[in-house]
């Protein structure tokens, strides 16, 4: 069978956009409504067996990526992952390695879950806003009850068990003013990687403007500045920060692993729980379905006109006004969904972000250019060791004597060296 052309990254739903939360700036949940009512949610397993093959055909590279969202994901239950994880070794090439990763809420998550995911190696993305009395401004049971003792359960469970985590914190118009909090929060925790989205919710049709809780464009830009001072100075090798490390992929002339930072994207299409097939998370819409996985291939769909178009389409759209910014290279005009304000000069198509993106880039640039210097300077010397280069490239190593990376505060030699 044909293989995909580049690296690609799906967003399987197998559970669609059935949630046991209704957090108040969620994007997906209303996406059932592009199904009938009476229709079941649940991806049937031939289904699933399906998407799986043809995920495992159309990958070229060494190793396998597969990413389940929702909704909710663990709603499905945890018997639906082991079935999962089944197929997966049933279908696995000998060349290749598998690995899974899934975003969850974290309130599900419980001693089984996580024995399930340490022993089958899974990488588990959860959703935290900050401290308590931010993390519950907007995410909320059915009921519009809190769910911050919930998800930091379930965190912890993941702590527990070891499980390699990423913290995915929604940053909007409250949290964003109080960045070192936010920040110190997840020290505090025990967070070792970490992304920041910023929220932004168009009006209605017809209305111009972002929501109110959607954060101030300049906002963001002095929420990551405050961040990234505090980063660099003192967890550079500590903290994976999925923002910052964008900025160092700069300064080494490599393509930014962010598609919302690439010159084009495309690369992270969505595969619903019927097998539809939708151009982008962030665009599932009738107009972006391509059709369905039952009916044609994935690598078809990855490497068709219409959704090479819809990739390009991010640069060809791009304003003249960025297109000579100082930024353009570290930014590219950031994701489309957010495109909805104008340039100085009138034209359509800036990102709403503009202001905070220029302020934080800007902000780094110093750091890049010097960065770029000892990349160069050590690349001609046959070694690259500065401690930038190292936490940009691989994972930090700790020394025998260093603290231990579990948080356990005793040194690394006396804890997990070894285990």
């Amino acid at each position: 069978m044909a293989k995909a052309s580049r690296s690609f990254q799906v967003f399987a739903k197998p559970i669609s956009s059935h949630c046991n939360l209704s957090c108040h700036y969620c994007y997906y949940l209303k996406k059932g409504e592009l199904y009938p009512k009476s229709e079941s949610l649940r991806m049937p397993l031939s289904i699933l067996e399906q998407y799986i093959v043809q995920h495992i055909d159309t990958c070229a590279d060494p190793v396998i990526l597969f990413s389940w969202h929702g909704g909710e994901p663990t709603l499905l239950g945890i018997d639906y992952f082991r079935e999962i994880v089944s197929l997966q070794r049933k279908h696995q090439p000998r060349d290749q390695r598998i690995v899974n990763g899934i975003q969850t809420n974290g309130t599900l998550l419980n001693e089984e879950w996580c024995r399930f995911f340490a022993e089958e190696g899974f990488r588990v993305g959860i959703s935290l806003d900050g401290p308590q009395e931010i993390h519950d401004l907007h995410r909320v049971t059915k009921g519009q009850g809190n769910t911050y003792k919930e998800a930091m359960r379930g965190y912890e469970l993941l702590q527990k068990h070891r499980i390699p985590s990423d913290i995915l914190c929604v940053v909007h118009r409250e949290n964003v003013n109080h960045p070192l909090e936010v920040y110190r929060f997840f020290k505090k925790i025990g967070a070792q990687s970490m992304s920041f989205l910023p929220l932004v919710e168009p009006q209605p049709q017809g209305e111009s403007g972002v929501s109110p809780r959607s954060v101030p464009a300049e906002a963001i830009g002095h929420f990551l500045c405050a961040i990234f001072d505090e980063w660099k100075s003192r967890d550079i090798e500590k903290i994976r920060v999925e923002m910052f490390e964008e900025v160092a992929r700069s300064a080494f002339g490599q393509e930014a692993a962010l598609c919302i930072f690439r010159k084009t994207c495309g690369d992270i299409p969505v595969v619903e729980h019927n097998g539809d097939f939708f151009s982008c998370d962030h665009f599932v819409y009738r107009k972006y379905w391509l059709g369905n996985i039952q009916e044609t291939s994935l690598v078809d769909f990855l490497e068709s006109p219409a959704q090479r178009s819809f990739g390009e389409a991010k640069w060809k759209t791009l304003p003249r006004f960025c297109r000579s910014c100082e930024a353009l290279e570290m930014c590219y005009g950031g994701c489309p969904k957010d495109r909805i304000a104008r340039t100085p000069d009138g034209e359509e198509g800036l990102n709403y972000l503009c202001p905070g993106y220029k302020r934080f880039f800007n902000h780094c640039k110093p750091f890049v250019s010097e960065l770029s210097a000892l990349y160069r300077q050590q690349s001609l010397e046959g070694q690259v060791s500065t401690p930038e280069v190292r936490r940009a490239e691989m994972p930090p190593k700790t020394g025998r004597n260093d603290p231990c990376p579990c948080g356990s505060g005793r040194k690394y030699k006396k804890c997990c060296l070894g285990k």
